[in-house]
């Protein structure tokens, strides 16, 4: 009995996951199957991102450079795209439309560049215009630096919270020694900045002489989810950890959320680089997974097509190929589904205007999940 009540200590302690409030969520390998997954766009690389212009049809960011136009089942590739630096994880990332687009017209990309100084290339954000299926009026509002030749850890995705600041995410760029704790360089942060790319004057560091003023948290390591709750607007983000410690957070503005001070994983070797998961003044995450799911994508669930996952939170999974439904109380995650398992490489997942949930999968296309009833 002694021996299985270890075994039994050791399984939970390897499966489970997140805060110690969380310890007890496990995951539901049941796929209901409560609806059918429909092809949207076939014969896509590497979507890294999509979004929905008024008219019903689609931009979709591929990973190695292009921006296509889906419209009644086409596909049309727009012109005049920036350059884009293609190496390891690093390309054309995420696209989002501005909150007030119909009066604007501004579009929102995350991108791997080359621009600024030394070798190599690092995360961007700039917004630009769509015109007769071409970019137009194309500016650059942010771009960190420096490069690198490093080819992991470019982040990034794009949210707006409902005062029309823009969020978005660079990841470490695989130097997590030094990145990720020093707000005097970029990476392995979030950033926010008003619409045209001009420092808000409320960011935590902007009175501090040798901080990056954009930053808004810090302590991450490859932020590739993000998402705004739907009732209390906070911005909510993932990460990828290294061997295990995925983690879900909600942003704080200054917040230092630990990375590589403090994490619940390991190096891939299975060595320790930390012994510490938690540490004064740096946040805990509201979830973490080990083992690892390889987390891209994220969204809430809302709008009533699937009533019994309202309110709840989706997450892809790059590495099992499912998407999981996190089933939330407030800010506690209470309950975790698999949906869509076996669907693919998830390399994102988001609601579409018509309220169905709609799946991003590598070497495959975009996907959406339709109610049976």
């Amino acid at each position: 009995m002694k021996l299985i009540s270890i075994l039994l200590l050791f399984s939970l302690a390897f499966q489970g996951c997140a805060q110690r409030k969380n310890e007890s969520v496990a995951l539901s390998s049941e796929d209901s199957r409560d609806y059918t997954i429909e092809t949207v766009v076939d014969n896509l690389n590497n979507p890294w991102g999509m979004a929905w212009l008024p008219d019903g049809s689609m931009l979709i960011t591929e990973k190695s450079g292009s921006l296509i136009h889906f419209k009644n089942g086409y596909k049309t590739e727009i012109e005049n795209v920036p350059d884009i630096y293609v190496r390891g994880q690093g390309g054309f990332m995420d696209v989002a439309l501005h909150p007030n687009f119909e009066e604007n017209g501004w579009i929102y990309f995350t991108h791997a560049s080359s621009d600024g100084s030394g070798q190599g290339g690092n995360t961007k954000l700039i917004r630009a215009r769509l015109q007769n299926n071409a970019l137009i009026d194309v500016e650059s509002l942010y771009k960190a630096e420096p490069n690198s030749r490093r080819g992991q850890h470019f982040g990034s995705r794009i949210a707006f919270d409902k005062e029309g600041y823009v969020y978005f995410s660079v990841g470490d760029r695989g130097n997590r020694d030094v990145n990720p704790q020093d707000i005097s360089r970029d990476n392995g942060k979030i950033y926010r900045l008003m619409d045209d790319g001009s420092v808000p004057p409320d960011n935590p560091f902007v009175d501090e002489n040798k901080a990056k003023k954009a930053i808004f948290s810090y302590g991450h390591r490859n932020p590739q989810g993000m998402a705004r709750h739907p009732i209390t607007g906070k911005i909510w983000t993932h990460e990828h950890g290294p061997k295990g410690g995925d983690e879900i957070n909600v942003i704080k503005k200054g917040a230092n959320y630990g990375w590589p001070l403090i994490s619940y994983g390991v190096n891939y070797s299975g060595s320790k680089f930390t012994d510490e998961t938690e540490r004064p003044g740096m946040e805990q995450p509201v979830y973490y997974w080990v083992p690892s799911i390889a987390p891209c994508g994220m969204d809430f669930v809302t709008g009533g097509k699937y009533p019994e996952w309202n309110g709840h939170l989706l997450v892809g999974s790059l590495k099992f190929n499912y998407v999981e439904l996190l089933k939330l109380n407030g800010e506690t995650v209470i309950g975790r589904e698999k949906i869509a398992d076996g669907v693919g490489r998830v390399r994102n997942v988001k609601l579409g205007p018509d309220s169905l949930i709609y799946i991003a999968v590598e070497g495959q296309g975009i996907v959406r999940l339709i109610p049976k009833n």
